[in-house]
């Protein structure tokens, strides 16, 4: 039996990457997914590639920086399952710049996705968790960048530490009731987001990881699945770190 085994769970931001991943995996492991994002086509493309693997998925749209649709979002899982056992929440976009440099609607931008989805993601689920009243699990997307200052990591720096302290809010406000909430912190992943830079650049990153790699989505994707099963039952307000060693050094 699998640790996601007629668990729903809920992965924004699951169109790609570390949430395509994570759909993935915790299909595999047995769960019935929600896959959502705003594209929708390669959110078709995940669902069916998870049933064709014999998993049961379905694809909501939702942009997380708009309260109605994260509520929608919550309502139609409910609707099509009965129920939310885990919510992954994983958008996030990317934004480089210096403090003196970052344009006001940059920061609002980044922010809005990065600190206000998440806000909204987890209090809507904690709502409906807390409606049901059997408990249930919440894992936050972060960053290394939620720890370590970089020069040119602004507003997603910002949003990403913000991100760790709402995490331990949830956390520990609602472990009475049974909802834990956790956080992940990648290192940098080897995603589509890294396709387009130069080889020397790359390189670079590589070299800041002791494990002398970036790390892959699925190995990220293992750590939330981890953390939303049962496995974590006495975990909650807390960060992993999955980094190849980075922020060690």
């Amino acid at each position: 039996m699998g640790r996601m085994e007629n668990k729903v769970c809920v992965i924004t931001g699951s169109t790609s990457g570390i949430g395509e991943a994570c759909a993935k995996d915790m299909a595999a492991e047995g769960g019935k997914v929600v896959v959502s994002g705003r594209n929708e086509k390669e959110g078709a493309r995940i669902v069916n590639e998870i049933k064709g693997a014999g998993g049961e998925a379905i694809f909501i749209r939702a942009d997380v920086a708009i309260e109605d649709d994260v509520k929608n979002l919550i309502a139609k899982t409910v609707e099509a399952f009965g129920r939310l056992d885990v919510f992954v929440a994983n958008s996030g976009l990317g934004s480089i710049g210096d403090p003196h440099e970052v344009e006001t609607e940059e920061w609002d931008r980044i922010l809005n996705v990065n600190l206000k989805g998440v806000f909204l993601c987890d209090k809507y689920a904690v709502q409906q968790m807390l409606k049901q009243g059997h408990g249930g699990a919440i894992v936050n997307t972060g960053s290394i960048h939620s720890f370590v200052a970089k020069q040119g990591v602004t507003a997603y720096g910002a949003a990403k530490g913000g991100v760790a302290m709402l995490t331990r809010t949830v956390g520990t406000s609602y472990a009475a009731q049974g909802i834990r909430a956790n956080f992940i912190a990648p290192g940098y992943i080897d995603t589509p987001l890294l396709a387009d830079l130069p080889e020397e650049f790359y390189e670079e990153l590589k070299k800041l990881h002791p494990i002398g790699r970036l790390g892959k989505p699925m190995e990220v994707a293992k750590a939330v699945t981890f953390l939303a099963s049962d496995d974590a039952s006495n975990i909650t307000g807390t960060s992993l770190l999955v980094d190849g060693g980075y922020t060690a050094v």
